[in-house]
């Protein structure tokens, strides 16, 4: 087995004593450790580490254009976290690039959490990441530690001041767990994937068309020599797609689910965020794109109207139709007007794209929900948002209408044969 080297991310002023135990743990299974000072506050920054760092608070400042002196001048104490985590990341990616940083743990309370977790989230997917946290349980923290990062993060469940039995048992768990992370060597998926003979393709899916994407695209696809990544599009799938596309990973996408953008629009639950239906068009790779998921608003649960949801009001479930899934997941239909609002975003997104782009729509219902005679089948409705593309699409963006529902293998061969001719004119 060879050495690895681990990043170990804390403030040494104030975990000091923790992060020399762990330090101590990993290097007793043959791996190097390299010690990132993060100075997250004023009162760090006043304190003496408790164990010298091989990358300091002041090379940190440094790397975020700034000094140690400067920010304890500065009245802005909360700018400190902000200025260190830039020229955390600065370092850390430092590191990656020189091939001196295979893994990264980082360990403490909210704010070296915070600060830790975001430089985390710089490294490239298959990175292993480890993040010992007394507020990793914290449910809204939780989501904001990982956010569309491969982060794995574990809940030390007491605080980490000193060192007691019970902390000896976390962090003596934490060397294990990043240690094995790194050995197993899958953190260079990234790099062998990009020497891959075959192109890496990205499909988006979701429950309601699964047949379409799993049963369908995906073994479509690999008949013509493509190797397939799913996407599962509930919003921090679609997020991490994006920074995926942005790493140069995926030569093609078929996005037969794009939601994360009406959903971002619409305030609904899986929403994607601002970038959403841009990272392939940045790239100028090919790409598909289907409605699928534009029909809905993920707007669950029921008892939402009753928790001053500021949304609520205008997704009015006794004005609209919808579908109860189960306890958390509730689906109601889109409006005209919020699909012309949709319509218009996606035309702007796709109008700048480098790459070509296909627009496919099924017009017999775009997920298993808006099948005749189910709970969101309005076809009328639907036709408003092919009537606003068609209107603001570049004439060289195709929109091509097919007369059966999205999870047909007709329509699944359409999109793939679409595609094809796109990648092999590309």
């Amino acid at each position: 087995m060879s050495r690895k080297s681990i990043v170990i991310a804390s403030s040494l002023a104030t975990k000091g004593i923790e992060v020399k135990f762990l330090k101590d743990l990993i290097e007793q299974r043959g791996h190097k450790t390299i010690l990132l000072d993060l100075c997250v506050s004023w009162d760090s920054m006043e304190m003496e580490p408790l164990i010298p760092a091989d990358i300091t608070c002041e090379e940190v400042a440094k790397a975020a254009g700034t000094s140690i002196q400067e920010l304890k001048a500065s009245q802005k104490r909360g700018e400190i976290p902000v200025t260190i985590t830039k020229g955390a990341i600065k370092k850390a990616k430092e590191l990656y690039e020189a091939g001196k940083l295979d893994g990264i743990v980082g360990l403490g309370g909210a704010t070296n959490t915070t600060v830790a977790t975001e430089i985390m989230k710089a490294l490239p997917f298959g990175v292993p990441k480890l993040m010992v946290s007394s507020t990793a349980a914290i449910p809204r923290y939780a989501g904001r530690y990982i956010g569309s990062a491969d982060i794995t993060m574990m809940a030390s469940v007491v605080d980490m001041v000193g060192l007691n039995e019970l902390v000896k048992s976390v962090l003596t768990r934490a060397a294990g767990t990043i240690s094995g992370m790194v050995e197993t060597g899958a953190g260079s998926v990234l790099a062998l994937l990009k020497q891959s003979e075959k192109p890496l393709i990205a499909v988006t899916e979701f429950g309601y068309a699964e047949k379409c994407c799993e049963h369908y695209v995906k073994p479509y696809l690999e008949e013509k020599g493509y190797e397939v990544i799913m996407i599962h599009a509930q919003g921090v799938g679609d997020r991490a797609l994006e920074k995926l596309l942005d790493q140069g990973i995926f030569d093609g996408v078929v996005d037969i689910v794009p939601a994360g953008v009406s959903e971002e629009l619409l305030g609904g639950n899986r929403a994607a965020g601002p970038d959403r239906l841009e990272g392939a068009g940045r790239r100028g790779i090919p790409q598909v794109v289907t409605p699928c998921g534009f029909e809905m608003i993920s707007c669950g649960p029921l008892e939402r109207r009753d928790k001053g949801d500021p949304l609520w009001v205008s997704r009015n479930l006794a004005n609209r139709k919808y579908y109860v899934h189960d306890l958390l997941r509730v689906q109601a239909r889109t409006s005209a007007d919020e699909l012309r609002l949709v319509a218009k975003t996606v035309a702007n997104k796709l109008n700048k794209a480098k790459g070509p782009v296909k627009f496919l729509i099924p017009l017999r219902g775009w997920s298993a929900l808006s099948i005749e005679d189910w709970a969101l089948h309005d076809p009328e409705t639907d036709k408003v948002l092919t009537e606003e593309l068609r209107k603001h699409l570049k004439p060289e963006i195709e929109i091509k209408e097919f007369d059966v529902h999205i999870n047909t293998p007709e329509f699944a061969r359409a999109v793939v044969e679409a595609f094809d001719e796109m990648m092999k004119s590309s």
